[in-house]
């Protein structure tokens, strides 16, 4: 290959990874497995989402391309093995993206999103035969629970299974509240822990109602405490306190003073 030759990153990336698992290669790579390679999918697929969340393009980019890797690491686990390539991989999603979208590759028509999504599971449930499926079938189990509890929900909802707007799913929440005050004073451990999931689905189910992803007001609110109890470590140092000393009332009041800003 001369310098003037265009270069493919996608075929160097491969050849890259290609050559880790050789032998002589990497003996770390060379020992993944399918299996062992799950926890850092996850990983890098919620970096890539802090990232997006961050607005910074440089992060985004990098984490993208750790995400990346992940794909091209099984691929090559599975030719390896016989089974599918990369360009396998890459011609089946090209190929679904071209049947479930027939509005744009066909003569289908369509209204708007709403409808997009509903030929989208038309069309999914045809491919997998037709046959009858239970509404909430496909619905992965792997998913984290806040996020499948949001689908969940909102595949009830497309048979009209759902309130009709915000304010009962508020009165729910205050019967789910009591229902584990309820389990609490009974001290009934197995009860308290069933109630608990309870309240967390319908407030997964509030914040769908007034158009909110759960999830992502989660991570906001995960960040907003994180930078907060950050500043008051802060404060109680700047004021030579030690926080493990500190007492609850003390920390409420510089809590207090950090979320009004002074």
């Amino acid at each position: 290959m001369t310098d003037e030759t265009p270069r493919d990153p996608i075929a160097e990336l491969r050849a890259v990874m290609h050559r880790l698992r050789a032998p002589g290669g990497c003996p770390w790579d060379a020992d993944q497995t399918h299996e062992s390679l799950i926890p850092h999918l996850i990983e890098e697929a919620y970096e890539v989402a802090e990232a997006a969340r961050s607005g910074d393009m440089a992060h985004l980019k990098e984490e993208l391309g750790d995400l990346l890797l992940q794909p091209v690491f099984h691929a090559e686990i599975a030719s390896e093995r016989g089974g599918f390539t990369l360009d396998d991989i890459a011609r089946n999603i090209t190929e679904k993206l071209i049947r479930r979208h027939p509005h744009v590759f066909g003569d289908a028509t369509v209204e708007g999103s709403a409808d997009v999504l509903k030929q989208w599971e038309e069309i999914k449930r045809a491919e997998k035969g037709g046959g009858k499926q239970q509404l909430l079938h496909g619905v992965s189990k792997a998913l984290p629970a806040l996020m499948r509890a949001q689908k969940l929900q909102k595949k009830a909802a497309k048979v009209g299974f759902d309130w009709p707007d915000a304010a009962p799913v508020l009165d729910k929440i205050r019967e789910e509240a009591q229902e584990i005050a309820e389990a609490m004073a009974k001290m009934d451990q197995a009860a308290i822990e069933e109630e608990v999931g309870d309240l967390l689905f319908s407030v997964v189910n509030l914040a769908r109602k007034l158009g909110v992803d759960a999830e992502v007001a989660l991570s906001g609110a995960n960040e907003k405490f994180t930078t907060r109890f950050h500043q008051l470590e802060e404060r109680a140092e700047a004021g030579g306190k030690n926080l493990s000393k500190m007492s609850l009332t003390e920390m409420d009041e510089v809590w207090d003073a950090v979320k009004a800003g002074g």
